[in-house]
């Protein structure tokens, strides 16, 4: 069996513990092998919320990126994918996809994920949501793009901060077939007590 390419982003907005726990996770996965960017927003949160810098979290990934570098192997529809996790998604992210604007490579790569009808997962991060970002969302959710805020679920109880975000993380490789053990399958409710 090929090892399936996973293209993942990670953009300015706060949750760069996300990003990093996917490649930390899919580092030791047999059958994915993980394409990186790292936006220059995206490096001061992996700093300011992590402690990390640039390499340490490029090293984490199987081929990393420059998000400069629009003539990248995955700017391209022949680049096969599983398609792309961007994890956090700033909003500026969220609205150039939105519009197709192909800035950077980030969203060339999302865009090209989007017109080879392959999966795109946005995890956007922003509260409140003003119009605009619910706009761009709909407009994105439109193209086949999903559109997933990393919200902790708390039906299985999480002591800590990383089963939380395991548990989101679980559900997101979920939604490309990918096995994991980051959280438990749902069994339903617990019988209640009267």
């Amino acid at each position: 069996m090929s090892r399936q390419r996973l293209i993942i982003a990670i953009t300015g907005a706060t949750g760069a513990v996300y990003g990093v726990r996917l490649l930390e996770h899919l580092r030791g996965h047999a059958q994915v092998e993980t394409h990186l960017l790292i936006s220059d927003a995206g490096v001061l949160n992996l700093h300011q919320e992590l402690d990390l810098n640039r390499k340490e979290v490029e090293a984490l990934a199987g081929v990393v990126h420059n998000v400069r570098d629009v003539g990248a192997s995955i700017a391209s529809g022949s680049f096969a994918s599983a398609g792309m996790i961007v994890a956090p998604c700033s909003m500026k992210t969220l609205a150039s996809v939105a519009h197709g604007l192909s800035d950077n490579l980030i969203t060339r790569a999302a865009d090209v994920v989007l017109k080879e009808r392959r999966r795109l997962v946005l995890m956007v991060r922003e509260t409140p949501f003003n119009l605009a970002h619910l706009r761009n969302m709909t407009a994105v959710t439109e193209m086949g793009g999903v559109i997933f805020p990393p919200l902790p679920g708390f039906y299985h109880r999480p002591a800590s901060m990383e089963q939380m975000v395991d548990q989101t993380l679980g559900r997101v490789l979920d939604l490309f077939g990918i096995t994991h053990q980051l959280t438990p399958e749902w069994q339903g409710m617990k019988a209640g007590s009267n």
